[in-house]
């Protein structure tokens, strides 16, 4: 489970700075408080290294400005994902608001590669917020096919609809989530589908680690046969039910801009990094306007572009 194997991680790092400072605090005659700096320095320092690498690796020419921006708010959104909220993770439910109107779709929250149902805890609590039913799905294991996560979908899927009553459901799938959910409407069809809405994800594939071992790791490499296959499989009617946003700094999912399919609009989002999708006020506001256009309800309108794939 992951929640288990970043507290692990964590619980090292932490170890591990608070040993390095009280090694300079006893070296150096300093206060012994240095290992709790140490303590908390180490796993800060390895967010910022692990962001900035990625940042530096996928930057584009130009907008220096939006991509300083990036790296700054993913750094945060890293910390905030990886270290005070993936760990705690506990098994997912169904969140119903009190007082819901029957008529606001149901939403299945799907999570992306190296991440679970907690990197949603600020989309769900907006969606809860607006009256949508809420229910989002672990991906396990961790380094798999892809095509294995189709009956996790297919089970969170039914059970929301049991809980609801509703005969569609809305998918939004963030990274690799997004690829889950189109995998899963491959095996399902989209008879009960009645919006997918995706973030960051690599639908062309990314170059971020190119030959990795893991089977979901190759499926979305650059242009991968999977991703070609895929493509494939799907009708005009299946990218009718389909939205996506991305951002051109995105520091995992590149090329950013090649992220497109044919007939599907696309809205980007600028100056924001991969993770921060899932936090953004901008990017919420997006997924509730999409959300709400089924259930002629309103909602904000977020500052972004939007174009439709190949113009």
């Amino acid at each position: 489970m992951l929640s288990k194997l970043l507290r692990r991680i964590l619980l090292g790092q932490v170890l591990t700075g608070a040993l390095l400072g009280w090694l300079v605090a006893r070296q150096t005659n300093g206060p012994v408080w240095l290992a709790g700096v140490g303590a908390l320095a180490l796993p800060l320092l390895g967010a910022l290294l692990a962001t900035s690498l990625t940042a530096v690796k996928s930057r584009s020419p130009g907008q220096p400005g939006l991509w300083w921006r990036s790296l700054v708010f993913e750094f945060g959104a890293g910390v905030l994902i990886f270290m005070l909220r993936q760990p705690w993770a506990r098994t997912p439910a169904v969140l119903i608001p009190e007082g819901a109107v029957p008529a606001r779709i149901p939403v299945v929250l799907v999570h992306g590669y190296l991440c679970n149902h907690r990197v949603w805890d600020t989309v769900a609590r907006r969606l809860m917020d607006a009256g949508h039913p809420v229910l989002a799905v672990d991906l396990e294991p961790l380094f798999t096919s892809i095509d294995r996560y189709s009956p996790l979908i297919e089970q969170t899927v039914e059970t929301l609809r049991r809980h609801t009553g509703a005969n569609q459901v809305a998918l939004v799938g963030h990274s690799m989530g997004g690829l889950a959910i189109r995998a899963w409407m491959r095996v399902h069809g989209h008879s009960r589908v009645a919006r997918v809405l995706t973030l960051g994800t690599p639908h062309a594939g990314t170059q971020v680690a190119p030959g990795t071992s893991s089977p979901n790791g190759a499926q979305m490499e650059w242009k991968s046969q999977w991703l070609h296959a895929l493509s494939e499989s799907e009708t005009p009617e299946t990218r009718g039910l389909m939205r996506i946003a991305l951002t051109p700094q995105d520091n995992i999912v590149f090329p950013q801009m090649a992220q497109v399919l044919t007939g599907v609009p696309t809205t980007a989002f600028a100056g924001r990094g991969h993770l921060e999708l899932c936090l953004d006020s901008a990017v919420v506001n997006w997924i509730l306007q999409q959300l709400n256009d089924l259930t002629g309800l309103q909602s904000p309108k977020p500052n972004a572009q939007i174009y439709e794939a190949g113009h």
